[in-house]
């Protein structure tokens, strides 16, 4: 139920109504609004990167799990609702709430996916993955289902985007609190705690111990490595996506949400088909597969030029997308030990923050270095996506695995 819960963040506020009215309203279409929407969510992803794995590794010793969940969630949520009052021109504030809901969303998103290798069987964690993906696919289809209507409602009583807009954050903040109760609720307490007395010292030095077993988790990091990289081309895609389609393609507010949500049905469907494909393909070919789908679809993306085709390459995405996400977490869950779940989830919750300032901060670079020209910056992307799927295919599954049953 948190992937459900959480996705309407993602959804309305990174992909498909806050960044666009961040870069038309709040900036008001300076040329360099891209670029400062991707510098924003950049520095977000930057605090993330610094603290989510020492936030991992306190979290694995205190048995603390869901007590720094429920505080995550509680900051997202609240953080984007106050941000629903920043207007045009509110340069400053509209970062700060921003860059806060942002690092929340971050750090609950690492802690959420370390419970993955206790809640499946190694045999069947691609498609538990899956499964959770695709139910998190609706809940942001449910949030973008409630913003389009009200959206319609106070269209047609004349308001301006500059009005209804902020309304939609208010949505998603109240559905991420009320969604997420069921997790609150019925999941069970850690009881993993091991320290009573603890130092932030002994939390640091347990995480530099974690980053000197290098060649113990060669695999991992390869993997981790890689996710830098192919993980880049798919933030910049959720964080970019609105503001192409409306930029150059030239859709509407409304327009855009529309293919938000039958992208995020697509999604739906290739996070649970993916799902269940890595568990036969195994970890490391599926990936491979999903990320060759992604170079070709780039591409396409690249060529398109009107609305038909871009709501076609747009599908292609979604399903491409899902199944990228399921599968990434599902990897990263077998190369885990099991007494550092939290910590190591930290490390590729690390990697996908390095991978969150990388792609969309190129992406933003190259359209203000550029004049504006969202189409050829897109190119960047297919860079990322071969670099990740080199560096993915010298990781040797089978002996990551084997290294991750044995504690340290």
């Amino acid at each position: 139920m948190y992937d459900f819960a959480n996705s309407g963040y993602t959804t309305v506020v990174i992909t498909a109504i806050f960044n666009a009215y961040f870069v038309s309203v709040v900036a008001e279409n300076e040329i360099w609004a891209t670029f400062l929407w991707t510098l924003v969510l950049s520095f977000s992803y930057l605090l993330a990167v610094i603290t989510g794995p020492v936030v991992g590794a306190y979290v694995d010793v205190t048995g603390s799990k869901k007590k720094v969940l429920f505080v995550v969630t509680l900051g997202c949520a609240l953080s984007t609702i106050v941000l629903s009052t920043a207007g045009r021109g509110d340069l400053w504030f509209a970062a700060l709430f921003l860059v806060i809901s942002n690092y929340f969303f971050s750090i609950g998103e690492n802690i959420i996916g370390s419970y993955l290798p206790q809640i499946a069987k190694k045999e069947s964690v691609g498609r538990v993955s899956g499964i959770g993906w695709a139910i998190g696919y609706f809940g942001g289809i449910l949030t973008l289902a409630l913003s389009l209507v009200t959206i319609s409602q106070l269209e047609s009583m004349g308001w301006e985007a500059e009005e209804y807009v902020p309304m939609t954050l208010v949505i998603t903040g109240v559905v991420f609190l009320l969604a997420a109760l069921p997790t609150f609720i019925y999941l069970d307490r850690d009881e993993t705690k091991k320290i009573d007395n603890l130092s932030i010292s002994f939390v640091t030095n347990r995480f530099l111990d974690t980053l000197r077993q290098g060649d113990r988790f060669v695999d991992l990091y390869r993997f981790l490595l890689s996710t830098v990289f192919f993980q880049g081309g798919v933030q910049a895609v959720i964080a970019l996506a609105a503001i192409y389609a409306q930029q150059v393609i030239g859709f509407t507010f409304t327009e855009t949400i529309m293919l938000i949500m039958v992208v995020n049905v697509t999604a739906a469907l290739g996070a649970y088909i993916f799902g269940r494909l890595h568990d036969f393909m195994g970890h490391r070919q599926s990936l491979i597969l999903i990320l060759t789908g992604w170079i070709v679809v780039t591409l396409l993306a690249w060529l398109s030029d009107d609305r038909p085709s871009f709501w076609v390459t747009a599908n292609l995405v979604g399903l491409l997308l899902g199944a990228c996400q399921s599968n990434a977490r599902a990897f990263v869950s077998v190369l885990t030990p099991i007494n550092r779940q939290a910590e190591f989830f930290g490390l590729w919750g690390l990697s996908v923050k390095c991978a969150s300032i990388l792609g969309p901060l190129t992406y933003g670079a190259l359209t203000w270095l550029t004049g504006g020209d969202h189409r050829n910056a897109i190119l960047s992307l297919v860079v990322l996506f071969v670099i990740g799927l080199t560096i993915l295919m010298t990781v040797d599954t089978e002996r990551g695995i084997s290294a991750a049953k044995h504690s340290y």
